[in-house]
Parts: structure tokens; C-alpha cells; sequence
């Protein structure tokens, strides 16, 4: 089985959708976002039908290395 992240960079609707349109495997889907979710209505959408399947999606510091922190050295946590 595989696991699968889709990261949510610059079109975070397209990156969404693509998402949702994931959960159709059986395979597992998180979805990571950089920064904070735009405030339009296709992602609010999008947003929806994904917690409905059940899609953990995460709030991702953009660059958190940028304030003077170290970059993460841990792997993101899957749930199962």
C-alpha cells in the first residue's frame, strides 16, 4: 500500500481538488498546505468534501527556517 501527501504550494485549489480526486484509491491521502489557506470559495469546497472522506490536512509553516529556526529533521506523522 502506498501513502500518499500532496503538497499544497501555489494553487492550493488545484492542489485540492487533486486530492480529493485521490481518495477514489485505496490508498491513504494527507494533504500538506504552505502557509495558510486562501480565503476563496473553491477551497472552502474543496475543504469540505476532503474532511467528509476523512483527508488529515495540515497547516504547514512556509518557510520556518526563514525566523532563524533549524528545518525540521523529522518526518511528517502519518495516521493510520
Amino acid at each position: 500500500m502506498k501513502r500518499i501527501l500532496v503538497i499544497a504550494r501555489h494553487n492550493q485549489a488545484e492542489a485540492l481538488r487533486v486530492a480529493a480526486g485521490l481518495t477514489l484509491l485505496s490508498d491513504p491521502v494527507q494533504v500538506a498546505v504552505l502557509g495558510a489557506f486562501e480565503d476563496t470559495p473553491a477551497i472552502a469546497e474543496h475543504r469540505e468534501l476532503l474532511e467528509f472522506a476523512e483527508v488529515p490536512c495540515e497547516v504547514v509553516d512556509d518557510q520556518p527556517w526563514a525566523s532563524g529556526s533549524r528545518a525540521p529533521s523529522t518526518r511528517p506523522t502519518w495516521s493510520t
